[in-house]
């Protein structure tokens, strides 16, 4: 299953609420994300048959190894590009939309050769 930006979103938000609270769930990820229950609960159907999500028999939500190795890239993505953002000006409510679309246009190569880039001019990337 090739992941669609929507279904790197909801890995996302289950790794950045694990991260924040411990137990993820559905409702959880619909607050975060501003998006129905339905749509989270169809989102987790497709991720849990490709076998980056898993909930168990009382509704609580864990990412795979594949699924949070796909979500903590796209989460280093996401700081990156909205940490410059920032840096260069722009308001923090533009930055993290902007991020949160460049997070998913970007190849990883690019992303990689980019970040290095940085790092040899001798900013700090987190």
């Amino acid at each position: 299953m090739r992941l669609t930006s929507s279904m790197e979103d909801y890995l996302e938000a289950v790794y950045i609420l694990f991260q924040k609270q411990g137990d993820v769930r559905c409702v959880d990820v619909a607050e975060y994300l501003e998006v129905t229950k339905p749509s989270v609960s169809r989102a987790v159907k497709e991720l849990t048959k490709a076998k980056y999500l898993r909930k168990d028999s009382s509704g609580i939500l864990s990412l795979t190894s594949s699924g949070e190795q796909v979500a903590a890239a796209v989460y280093e993505r996401h700081c990156f590009f909205m940490e410059r953002l920032i840096a260069a000006g722009v308001d923090s409510k533009t930055a993290e939309a902007d991020a949160c679309r460049m997070e998913h246009g970007i190849s990883p190569e690019a992303f990689e050769k980019l970040r290095r880039s940085i790092e040899r001019q001798g900013e700090e990337v987190k």
